[in-house]
């Protein structure tokens, strides 16, 4: 099991370095097994949870994410399976002022409810991994108002994301671990203070894969 980047930090951006460590340490020959009931999982594809109380991402077999796939489950409800769905919002209203509100220094952030805080969390990656942005309720507010993407995202286990490139904003709701891989792929990618070539190309194959799965709003497309 490997902790996730918490929800709110200190005042400012406060690098979220934990839970990065599946996404950034190349695999060895050991033998990848679900955190839960220890069964191996084989051939590297597998589900995952997300830990309430701990706030942590934890690998999962298929039978162990059936068992917990439903509200109420595990201790107190501890454990919420990932989902896997995509939807993209082509008709959403987020333009480039309401991105110059958000502060974010570079063109993707992502956000979620933490549940256990009880709270909206917005993060965007960087070399040191997922950051927080300090949040400004009025501005976050308007991208939630400016798609109906962010009321149906399920509190902890999807995320809202965003991408400001080639002067238009791409909107999708995605898994949220989904998000962490991306932190961790720019974190091993990232080179002088643009991220650099590599992890250029790297962002813009992550997002073309996210958009060969998501599957449109219905009545999104402009």
């Amino acid at each position: 099991m490997s902790t996730y980047p918490p929800g709110p930090g200190p005042a400012g951006h406060r690098p979220a370095l934990r839970g990065l460590a599946r996404f950034t340490t190349p695999r060895g020959p050991r033998e990848e097994r679900c955190d839960l009931c220890s069964a191996p999982l084989a051939g590297g594809e597998h589900r995952h949870l997300v830990d309430i109380e701990k706030r942590a991402l934890a690998c999962s077999c298929e039978p162990c994410a059936q068992l917990l796939d439903r509200p109420g489950s595990g201790p107190a409800g501890r454990f919420r399976t990932v989902p896997g769905r995509y939807l993209s919002d082509p008709g959403h209203r987020l333009d480039e002022h309401d991105w110059g509100r958000l502060d974010i220094p570079v063109g993707v952030a992502f956000l979620f409810h933490n549940s256990a805080l009880d709270r909206l969390v917005a993060l965007y990656p960087s070399p040191a991994g997922a950051t927080e942005s300090e949040l400004d309720p009025e501005a976050w507010q308007s991208v939630l108002a400016a798609s109906p993407l962010a009321g149906l995202l399920e509190p902890d286990v999807e995320a809202l994301l965003l991408r400001r490139h080639d002067d238009r904003i791409e909107c999708h709701l995605v898994p949220v671990d989904v998000c962490y891989e991306l932190v961790g792929r720019m974190r091993l990618r990232w080179q002088g203070f643009d991220g650099g070539a590599e992890a250029r190309a790297d962002l813009d194959a992550f997002f073309a894969h996210v958009r060969d799965r998501a599957r449109d709003l219905e009545g999104s497309r402009p």
